[in-house]
């Protein structure tokens, strides 16, 4: 996984940029119009990336040592905020607010992301580790945005080389549900090359694969791994690339059901 936190800002800014892209294109239908995300406008997309930036804006000073953490508090209002916004408002302010936590981060010097700790829902972060976690969902956001207008649309490609190691260390183990019977399938993936052993039980793991131990095979693009995690990944948005048996796509997607 790369180390580099300058990286992986860099990868963030161009996940807002792709945003902003979209966002200056829209039309009015389309801001009320549904997202990929269940019961959310694209707008209420832009709304969550915003007051997601303003929460982060928050945090951050705690994550440099200069202030507490803030409580839980502090996240309902700032909610009820961002959802009394008009569609045209949570567009615009959400660019804004996502700008501004994008710059915060580009202008942290090297010893100040030298020292990034963070004990936040129960992980210890440094600056790759905050920063990954806004990257994970900014993309996966950005695409759920970007495929209400191009149903044929890829998460971005900097975006998934950054973030697929993330699928069998974070998401999967979080993201997937138990299913009633278990079961072990091998997937490999293309751009970038992985090959893991997908373990389906009372807890869902993803070791590398070992040589052996499963009875099918999955191939796919390293893209859509990552969506399959996050429960986007179904059959009208699932590339030609993938090479499975229906019934263990069917399963896979059952697994990671999404948020």
């Amino acid at each position: 996984m790369e180390q580099d936190p300058r990286a992986w800002i860099a990868a963030l800014r161009n996940s807002h940029n792709r945003l902003a892209s979209l966002a200056s294109s829209l039309t009015a239908d389309q801001r009320h119009g549904p997202s990929y995300c269940e019961d959310w406008t694209v707008a209420q997309v832009l709304s969550h990336l915003g007051s997601g930036a303003e929460i982060s804006l928050l945090i951050l000073p705690a994550a440099l040592g200069e202030a507490e953490t803030p409580g839980p508090e502090t996240f309902p209002p700032i909610w009820d905020a961002w959802n009394a916004k008009t569609a045209d408002e949570q567009v615009a302010d959400g660019l804004i607010a996502d700008e501004k936590y994008v710059q915060a981060l580009e202008a942290l010097t090297d010893d100040e992301l030298g020292r990034v700790s963070l004990e936040l829902w129960g992980m210890h972060l440094d600056s790759v580790g905050l920063i990954r976690l806004r990257l994970g969902e900014h993309a996966v956001h950005t695409w759920d945005a970007v495929v209400s207008v191009d149903p044929a649309a890829t998460l971005a490609p900097d975006a998934v080389t950054f973030l697929i190691d993330n699928v069998p260390q974070f998401l999967a183990p979080r993201l997937g549900r138990p299913p009633e019977d278990a079961f072990r399938i091998r997937i490999v993936t293309t751009e970038p090359d992985r090959d893991y052993l997908l373990i389906a039980g009372e807890e869902i793991s993803m070791p590398d694969w070992p040589g052996d131990g499963a009875a099918s095979e999955a191939r796919m693009p390293a893209e859509a791994l990552l969506r399959l995690a996050c429960g986007r990944m179904d059959a009208d948005h699932t590339p030609a690339e993938v090479v499975a048996d229906a019934a263990d796509l069917d399963r896979l997607r059952q697994l990671f059901p999404g948020f």
